[in-house]
């Protein structure tokens, strides 16, 4: 049995896309070798109204549109958009359980390839959100 992962390479374990929340990523633009290091969540809460004569809101995961997607690298997206998505490899990295712990491994790996720093990187700013409960929970001080 194959899973669909659309434009997406892995070089971790599939068996982690089962629980994962999101995925950090690498695109490398294949004829300059300019990288984009980037979080994509595969799915998301929706919210609904409450159906007629009831108090509860409807909740559901949904799927993101994470297999066609290409980054929000507005730079990265001409480039695929001019050069062709071919001339691109799309990797996921490491897969997350949660939004946190995704916020928290694309900053690592930014940071540890110093994305912000060297002009072979698409990226233009780091931007987090994480709390000290996903800090506890990968057991970080």
């Amino acid at each position: 049995m194959s899973i669909d992962t659309g434009h997406w390479a892995l070089s971790c374990p599939l068996s982690s896309l089962q629980d994962a929340w999101g995925f950090v990523y690498i695109i490398t633009n294949k004829l300059n070798n300019k990288k984009y290091i980037g979080k994509k969540q595969l799915k998301f809460k929706k919210t609904r109204k409450p159906l007629k004569g009831k108090v509860n809101k409807r909740r559901s995961m949904i799927e993101s549109d994470w297999k066609e997607y290409t980054g929000s690298s507005t730079e990265l997206n001409a480039d695929i958009e001019k050069l062709g998505k071919e001339n691109f490899t799309f990797e996921i990295i490491k897969f997350c359980s949660s939004k946190s712990t995704l916020s928290y491994f694309e900053i690592v790996e930014q940071i540890n390839r110093e994305a912000l720093l060297r002009s072979d990187y698409y990226n233009g700013i780091i931007n987090i959100r994480c709390s000290r409960q996903c800090l506890k929970t990968l057991q970080i001080s």
